[in-house]
């Protein structure tokens, strides 16, 4: 637990450098890339809750999906990130 705790600080650490020495020019970048790329997510939520045969399957199942989702997002970031070796 503690590894993984200074796994993170370390990651946390390496962000705020990378932020810090970007400058106004690299932040500027770094802000419309994730500002582009938000707006690719939202425009494919749109795109498939709109499709009527993907909307029905989510209004119906999305008490389920939802979590499900969620919790592998989680397990593959504990997973990837090291949490579970010893």
């Amino acid at each position: 637990m503690l590894r993984d705790a200074r796994q993170h600080q370390l990651a946390v650490g390496v962000y705020v450098l990378v932020f810090a020495a970007a400058g106004v020019d690299g932040m500027s970048i770094y802000v419309i890339v994730f500002l582009i790329l938000l707006a690719v997510w939202i425009a494919a939520g749109r795109f498939f809750a709109t499709r009527p045969l993907i909307a029905k399957a989510l209004s119906r199942w999305r008490h389920i999906l939802l979590p499900v989702v969620l919790i592998g997002i989680g397990l593959l970031i504990l997973i990837e990130g090291g949490a579970f070796s010893l």
